[in-house]
């Protein structure tokens, strides 16, 4: 029954050498201070935890240490490649451990947010009764990803990923161990390279072979892919980012995070459509260009598709970004669906309503409508709104772009007795 058990220390010889360079104690593990600190405190049974954090960042290793740490015995799965089975089998097999020597076994799940509700709600039984010490891994929000009664049950550490410094020294060690011959700066250049994943900088490394240079380490980080998910964090972070590059009138952040899309393969249309909103969501009318601007670079990269496509979404992007802000417009409808939701059956005022009939004509109906063109400036004396809202003010326009002559227009009409 003990086929399942792993030692807690890294691969042989045999082994990648990002599995070889695994730290074998607390001690040498780098980065993630803050969780260091409260994992190093918990020498008998730890609480069942979640580590969240970016690829290459050290959960596995500290999943690992965590088991040496405590004595316990040390089980490790990917949801990517089992199922309900094996999670039902390693409960087995730790129910028989536990029976033996009374200890719980840690159980170190890869990838968690694999695990659909139903694989998920499996750890749930043996988490309560002591059977297990559940130790899942994950890059996605555990938020969304990891059911609530599972979450309840568990602690959650975020980890970061590692910096340029901490993955050179890790570089640096391994470039020693294997006895590697490094040109100068060759390393430096993989740490940057690495974005902050340690693992990817080692297989990087390892793919150079002995003889380690700059040039080595450029042809084959080319193969490295851009970590972006399209249907995950990665994917509604970066797009977060360049709707608020454009919104803090930066465009070469906004550049920047437009390309990381693009080159990870983002369908252009997403960006186009986040475009077209931002241009009246955040523009408004202090630039009315704007809108038409997004609309035609979506209907652009429609007609051109891509690699093309690029050209009219960074011409969009930038004229967005440098337009001037405002989203008066927005917030007025926000203000004006308040009044709605707080007074829904307002009467509409008899003068304009449509007199359809000779009764409704009778009933007072379009009685006191004035035709705005046929008046002087286009200016009518009566009201639009029903009497209980004739005071309230919901467009202020932004004292930027055109909005400027909006607001002096409105001003204008309201001192002469239009509107309020």
């Amino acid at each position: 029954m003990s086929d399942l058990f792993a030692p807690a220390a890294g691969g042989g010889g045999s082994a990648p050498l990002a599995d070889r360079m695994r730290p074998q104690t607390l001690e040498d593990y780098v980065g993630q201070e803050e969780v260091l600190r409260t994992v190093s405190k918990l020498h008998q049974r730890p609480p069942s935890m979640i580590l969240w954090g970016p690829p290459g960042c050290g959960k596995t290793t500290l999943g690992r240490l965590l088991a040496q740490q405590t004595g316990l015995p040390f089980v490790q799965f990917s949801a990517v490649t089992s199922g309900i089975k094996e999670v039902k089998e390693a409960v087995e097999q730790a129910r028989w451990k536990r029976r033996n020597d009374g200890k719980a076994t840690l159980l170190f799940v890869d990838e968690i947010h694999r695990f659909n509700r139903a694989q998920q709600d499996a750890f749930l039984g043996p988490i309560e009764d002591g059977t297990i010490v559940l130790v899942g891994a994950t890059t996605e929000n555990p938020s969304f990803e990891v059911n609530a009664a599972l979450l309840s049950r568990c602690r959650i550490f975020t980890l970061k990923e590692l910096s340029e410094e901490q993955i050179l020294g890790i570089l640096t060690k391994a470039a020693q161990r294997v006895s590697a011959a490094v040109e100068p700066g060759s390393l430096e250049a993989l740490a940057r390279l690495s974005g902050g994943d340690a693992r990817c900088g080692l297989n990087i490394l390892e793919m150079c072979g002995m003889s380690v240079t700059k040039e080595a380490v450029r042809e084959m980080a080319q193969r490295r892919s851009l970590r972006y998910d399209k249907d995950r964090d990665q994917h509604y972070d970066i797009v977060s980012s360049l709707i608020k590059s454009m919104r803090g009138s930066d465009p070469d952040a906004a550049l920047y995070w437009l390309a990381r899309m693009l080159e990870a393969g983002e369908d252009p249309l997403f960006i186009a459509r986040r475009l077209v909103i931002f241009a009246s969501e955040d523009v408004g009318n202090a630039d009315p260009r704007a809108l038409m601007l997004a609309v035609a670079a979506k209907d652009a990269v429609h007609f051109t598709g891509m690699p093309e496509g690029f050209y009219m979404l960074s011409q969009a992007t930038t004229y967005l970004a440098t337009a001037p802000k405002s989203n008066a417009s927005g917030e007025a409808y926000k203000a004006a669906k308040e009044d709605v939701l707080r007074l829904p059956d307002q009467p509409v005022p008899l003068h304009l309503r449509n007199a359809a009939t000779g009764l409704m004509k009778d009933l007072g109906y379009g009685k006191g409508y004035e035709y705005a063109h046929d008046k002087p400036g286009g200016v009518v004396s009566h009201g639009h709104r029903p009497p209980a809202l004739e005071d309230r003010i919901y467009y202020r326009p932004a004292d930027r772009g055109y909005e400027i002559t909006i607001k002096k227009m409105m001003e204008e009409r309201r001192k002469r007795g239009i509107g309020n």
